[in-house]
């Protein structure tokens, strides 16, 4: 007998939710949590091309041995728009170097990258490490609350582990923000939430470096490009120095989880 897709579709995420421990806030309602339903922003060309593009760079380098997943924070790599949008130097010195794939998608929620994930963009490639941040659009531009954004991470991450059993994956918890103050606590609940269920999870290492963006405690905004832009809006997207700083933080764990030396002078290799 043919099962009907909707059942066939909750009998899978039974299983998965089985054999992957996956956390309870995805198994309970598979299909209700958009955060947690894979969606395409296919309609838009631009995120169409890029997505093709993506997908010919995954065949054209099945020797990726890191990949960055996540918004326009991660997208931004590949711009080199002086004074406050070169972030192509940095990508230079820490992620060229080790073989890296940039899956970053300016304006993707969960939904958007776990549809991307299901359509190819990691398919055939064995990274040793995967950098994964997501989560911010989800709070913000989507609207959704600070439990559908944890399911929604979640979400990635288990299908991350399904399909890449070998990668361990390097979660950032969401980088601090301007805006709202609904905003600003949802993505500080979120945070606490993967601080205390990544703490010890198997194959996750979760790094929060949400600090160097403060000063005397208080956003420091001086190192965003928002506020700075022809049409100014809050701090979202960390500028120059800001990305750099950003890398910087990241490389001592990323480096021991790569297993090799420290990125801290500038490499002559190019990126892809």
């Amino acid at each position: 007998m043919k099962i009907p897709l909707p059942i066939r579709a909750i009998a899978i995420h039974a299983v998965a939710c089985f054999t992957f421990s996956i956390p309870p806030a995805i198994c309970q309602t598979p299909a209700s949590n958009p955060a947690t339903t894979p969606t395409d922003r296919l309609d838009q060309t631009w995120w169409a091309d890029r997505h093709k593009a993506v997908l010919q760079q995954v065949h054209d380098h099945p020797d990726t041995q890191l990949l960055l997943l996540g918004d326009s924070i991660t997208h931004n790599y590949d711009k080199a728009k002086l004074p406050d949008e070169n972030f192509q130097p940095t990508w230079q010195q820490f992620y060229a170097p080790r073989r890296a794939l940039n899956l970053g998608f300016s304006g993707d929620g969960t939904a958007n990258l776990l549809w991307r994930l299901d359509h190819g963009e990691v398919e055939g490639l064995h990274p040793k490490v995967a950098i994964l941040l997501i989560g911010t659009n989800n709070t913000g531009i989507y609207n959704q609350t600070a439990a559908e954004t944890e399911a929604g991470i979640d979400a990635v991450i288990a299908d991350l582990q399904r399909r890449l059993p070998s990668t361990h994956i390097l979660l950032l918890a969401i980088l601090p923000c301007g805006g709202s103050p609904v905003r600003v606590s949802r993505i500080e609940e979120t945070n606490r939430y993967l601080a205390g269920h990544y703490a010890s999870f198997r194959g996750v290492t979760l790094l929060d470096i949400g600090s160097i963006f403060f000063k005397d405690g208080v956003l420091n905004t001086s190192i965003f490009y928002d506020p700075r832009l022809p049409t100014p809006n809050f701090a979202v997207h960390p500028d120059t120095n800001g990305q750099r700083k950003m890398a910087e933080a990241i490389e001592p764990t990323l480096a021991r989880l790569m297993s090799d030396t420290p990125h801290t002078t500038s490499s002559s290799q190019t990126s892809r």
